[in-house]
């Protein structure tokens, strides 16, 4: 069998990674929605021998990798491909004096679990996905809010992927008017607002719920405010589990993963 290389993917990989980029989960996937930005974001990788067999994708963010897009030709799985094409990634973050190194798993995948176990990565955090449809709410009270504590919270979630909170962070949230906090009592809910990226119209929602009366009031506010800027889904994020609310519905759970680089 030829040895398995790693190299940056190219425009002309696009056609042949699909093909096996289409029932990765049971309702397909969306790499195809996301290739072209991936490579234009930069750090594409893809493992071919005699085809192109596996790809993954990094996320540089302050002093984190973020690796997602795992995906493996059924035909060559359990050849350790996807350790190589992580292995990668981490040896170019290594260059880059970067410190960490996090993925995102679902709870109920035990093969990528047990790969990343194998590469020394832990279970950093538990978190829960949610959806929830826009809709007019005015039972809420909330405010924009211009801090945020850091001490309590590291990582919020744009497109998918978790990404460090710093004060520049904030600021430019917080200027966007994205910080949003409950104003029922002292257990108040967080949240941090926005927009996907790679898919239209979807508001992506970081969400740290301290109790269930400030949950719903983020919950309300957020169908309304959905409602009133166009945005035709909600995702919400969060560790979590949030109470019965109307139309609010619990997807999967996801395993954040996290390695230390040095």
């Amino acid at each position: 069998m030829k040895k398995t290389v790693i190299r940056d993917a190219t425009v002309s990989d696009k056609t042949s990674i699909l093909k096996f980029c289409q029932n990765t989960f049971s309702w397909g996937d969306y790499v195809e929605h996301v290739w072209d930005f991936w490579l234009s974001e930069g750090y594409l990788f893809l493992a071919e021998n005699q085809n192109q067999v596996g790809i993954c994708h990094a996320f540089f963010s302050l002093n984190q990798i973020w690796i997602e897009g795992i995906r493996i030709n059924p035909k060559n799985r359990r050849q350790k491909i996807a350790s190589d094409l992580v292995t990668h990634a981490e040896n170019i973050a290594k260059e880059k004096n970067i410190l960490f190194s996090y993925m995102l798993i679902d709870t109920k995948n035990t093969a990528s679990f047990s790969m990343a176990n194998s590469l020394n990565y832990d279970v950093f955090q538990t978190w829960n996905f949610y959806s929830l449809d826009p809709k007019i709410n005015l039972n809420h009270n909330i405010s924009f809010e211009q801090t945020f504590d850091l001490q309590l919270h590291h990582h919020y979630v744009k497109s998918w992927r978790w990404l460090p909170i710093d004060d520049a962070t904030i600021s430019l949230l917080a200027e966007q008017n994205r910080i949003i906090k409950s104003t029922l009592s002292d257990n108040n809910s967080f949240a941090i607002l926005t927009t996907s990226d790679h898919f239209n119209k979807t508001l992506i929602v970081t969400l740290f719920s301290h109790s269930n009366d400030s949950a719903f009031q983020v919950l309300s506010f957020l169908q309304n405010y959905a409602m009133n800027n166009n945005y035709e889904r909600i995702q919400i994020l969060t560790k979590e589990k949030l109470p019965l609310f109307d139309s609010l519905d619990y997807k999967i759970s996801f395993y954040l993963m996290k390695k230390s680089l040095t």
